[in-house]
C-alpha cells in the first residue's frame, strides 16, 4: 500500500489540536498499526502540541517511509529545544525526551527557517 504524505495546518488553539489527533489516528488505522503503536503515537503528539509557544500556526506532517511512520512537528521555538536537551534530573524528573523516547523509536530536532522542528518516528510493525 503507497501512502502519500499528508500535511495539516492548523492554529495552535486547543479546540484545533484534535483534528490532529484524528488524521494521524486515521493514517496509523489505514496503515494497519496496532493499538499499542497507535496510543505510542498519539501521546508523543499530545506531549508536543501541548507546547503553547506562540500564536503561530502548527504544521504536522504525516508520513510513511518504509516500514517508519514518521511525524513532523513545527515551528516551535527554542525552549522546546530546550526542554527537549535538557537532562532528566533522576527518577521523579519526567522530562519531554524522556516521554517521547520511551513512546517512539526516534526524536530528531531539525530546523526550518531559523525554527526549530520536531520528527518523530515510529517503526510499524506487523
Amino acid at each position: 500500500m503507497s501512502v502519500d504524505r499528508v500535511t495539516l495546518r492548523l492554529p495552535r488553539e486547543h479546540s484545533f489540536l484534535s483534528v490532529a489527533h484524528l488524521v494521524v489516528g486515521g493514517l496509523a488505522v489505514r496503515l494497519n498499526l496496532n493499538f499499542d503503536q497507535l496510543e505510542d503515537l498519539q501521546v508523543a503528539l499530545a506531549e508536543l502540541l501541548e507546547q503553547h509557544e506562540s500564536d503561530d500556526e502548527i504544521t504536522i506532517t504525516v508520513q510513511l517511509v518504509g516500514d517508519v511512520m514518521e511525524v513532523e512537528l513545527g515551528p516551535f521555538d527554542e525552549t522546546l529545544t530546550a526542554e527537549l536537551a535538557r537532562a532528566d534530573g533522576g527518577d521523579d524528573d519526567v522530562g519531554l525526551r524522556r516521554v517521547l523516547q520511551t513512546v517512539v523509536d526516534e526524536v530528531d530536532v531539525g530546523e526550518r527557517d531559523g525554527k526549530p522542528w520536531i520528527v518523530l518516528k515510529k517503526r510499524v510493525e506487523a
